[in-house]
């Protein structure tokens, strides 16, 4: 068994896997026209968003495990 906080961490990208492999599966050419109009922004917007969603996913897991 994996100790606590390497547990935690693996059952999250577990599931960052599954939802990215069902969006990849379910919409391909959504997901290509997605990818298509993150390469066309500019690196600090995406840099900018990246950091965004990093802290908002940080708060999140925060809450669950705070409450």
């Amino acid at each position: 068994m994996v100790g606590g906080g390497l547990g935690d961490f693996l059952v999250g990208m577990g599931l960052v896997l599954v939802i990215e492999g069902a969006l990849w599966s379910l919409f391909p050419n959504a997901m290509r026209r997605a990818s298509r109009a993150i390469l066309a922004l500019d690196t600090p917007i995406i840099r900018g968003t990246g950091l965004a969603v990093a802290v908002a996913g940080v708060g999140l897991v925060w809450l669950v495990r705070h409450r």
